[in-house]
């Protein structure tokens, strides 16, 4: 009966490597590889950028929570879905029109200053972190399922990601996260959903055996929910894997409102997910490890076959969130920190979209193909050796938040900001994080709320805000030309694949 559950996930598997051919037919250019040639509608949109941050801490994680704190374990994926909405309904139009393709391309463009290009550093950090996060998460899921150990597992996991993602970018990327989109809404709204409550007893099965607690909105702990929003929420307004789900939208349109519907799903998918959690803890009391819950209630709650999508609907959503981060990686490495160090010893550098000179579109492609392999192949390593990951990743999380939110935003927003304010905004921002941080761990009584405290991200967050407002008022506004080619790019008035430094 099991072999069944192991064949859909197989399935489920050989059926990724087929997204790649696919995507490969359509990939003709930087654009396509890289944005899936900005030309997705609605329902594509809304499908690949929900598929994207609905990964496994929102998935495995959100059921975990709720089968321990009840219908409050729901504020993860909550300030999730926030974040979506936030970034959708203030920022994503514009960031749309820039026609670019990186965060740190939109600093340029903005405040004409090479000061803010060390951004790109911080978010390959990031991105290859969050890969690596992903990639050991659904690893565990055939540790499972099939009885490998934990690094034959990143690595056979790893290597489908990878074919796929390497041979068809971005496009092969959509499609594979709209299955994912799909098998993650049948799996958990259609089937994990109502098999679990109706197993429990329905809501008043759960609140005769669990408690009136367990349906407390706050019952999670109100620091818990700050540090979900602050992490989270603030961290999905500037990440380069959403960035570039923004940019692969049709129109500023699609963008809004595309990404509006992903976030509402998203805040639904995080209430379903602690519902199961809630039932489970009736269902299956004894669990030992809330990561194992989703798992568990997959193989003994629900019928064989159902539950074997259910378990393809958990490594869809890890899937999608590394192979979203790998081509993000891919994406700063080539375009922003390769020219950025070249220029240390004097050396221009090809990028084929912003930098010195254009490359042909299918030396693009190859190029960037190269990228996407070699770095998917660090973060399987990365998976396999290094064992606190997610130290590193919250690390990466804390300086892109403490240290860049203010500089990104607040080029977004306020015009009299410059590029002088931004730099020292960013380094403040960074060192301040990094300071406090590590003044937590040397003090700390006990070692785990150091890195993981959220004080880091506040002290980061009001120094480099202040320091951006101070040193901008003080100094000279960006130059005129450079403000004037921010908002053609702003107005949509430049076609896609203009270099930046041809729009000055």
């Amino acid at each position: 009966m099991q072999a069944l559950n192991i064949a859909i996930v197989v399935a489920y598997l050989v059926a990724m490597l087929g997204f790649g051919w696919w995507g490969k037919s359509r990939t003709r250019n930087a654009s396509d590889y890289l944005v899936a040639g900005r030309r997705l509608g609605p329902l594509l949109y809304t499908g690949t950028m929900a598929a994207v941050v609905l990964g496994g801490a929102s998935t495995v994680g959100g059921v975990g929570l709720g089968y321990q704190y009840g219908i409050s374990g729901m504020w993860l994926v909550v300030a999730i879905g926030t974040g979506v909405l936030l970034l959708s309904l203030l920022f994503a139009p514009t960031i749309q029109r820039l026609k670019i393709y990186t965060v740190s391309q939109m600093l340029t463009l903005r405040y004409g200053h090479r000061a803010t290009r060390v951004s790109g550093i911080v978010m390959l950090a990031y991105t290859l972190m969050l890969c690596a996060t992903s990639t050991g998460a659904y690893a565990t899921i055939f540790v499972v399922l099939f009885g490998w150990d934990r690094a034959l597992s990143i690595a056979v996991g790893g290597a489908i990601v990878l074919v796929y993602s390497t041979i068809g970018g971005m496009w092969s990327i959509t499609l594979a996260d709209m299955a994912q989109f799909v098998i993650k809404t049948i799996g958990v709204f259609a089937l994990m959903l109502p098999f679990s409550l109706a197993a429990a007893g329905g809501f008043s099965g759960i609140a005769e055996r669990a408690g009136d607690e367990f349906f407390s909105i706050t019952g999670i702990g109100a620091q818990s929910i700050i540090t979900y929003f602050v992490v989270y929420t603030l961290g999905l307004l500037i990440g380069q894997d959403i960035w570039q789900r923004v940019f692969t939208s049709r129109t500023p349109e699609i963008a809004r409102w595309g990404g509006s519907a992903a976030g509402i799903y998203c805040i639904l998918y995080g209430i379903a997910g602690a519902i199961i959690g809630m039932s489970a803890s009736v269902i299956l009391p004894a669990i030992e490890s809330r990561d194992d819950v989703y798992a568990d209630v997959a193989l003994n709650v629900l019928p064989v076959g159902i539950g074997g999508l259910v378990l393809a609907a958990a490594v869809a959503a890890m899937m999608s969130t590394a192979s979203g981060a790998l081509i993000a990686a891919a994406t700063v490495a080539r375009t922003d920190v390769v020219p950025f160090v070249a220029g240390w010893f004097g050396r221009g550098a090809t990028d084929g979209r912003g930098g010195t000179e254009r490359a042909t579109s299918d030396h693009d492609v190859a190029s960037s193909r190269w990228w996407v392999l070699g770095l998917g192949l660090v973060t399987i390593a990365l998976a396999v050796i290094v064992q606190d990951v997610v130290a590193a990743l919250t690390i990466a999380y804390d300086i892109l938040v403490g240290g860049l939110l203010v500089a990104i935003l607040g080029g977004l927003v306020w015009r009299r900001g410059n590029g002088v304010g931004a730099g020292a905004s960013m380094a403040a921002g960074t060192l301040v994080t990094l300071g406090v941080m590590t003044y937590l761990e040397v003090t700390a009584e006990v070692q785990y709320d150091g890195i993981y405290a959220n004080e880091p991200i506040y002290w980061g967050l009001a120094v480099s805000a202040i320091v951006y407002a101070v040193v901008s008022v003080a100094t000279r506004p960006t130059d005129p030309d450079v403000m004037a080619a921010w908002d053609r790019r702003v107005a949509g008035e430049v076609p896609d694949d203009v270099p930046i430094d041809a729009t000055r």
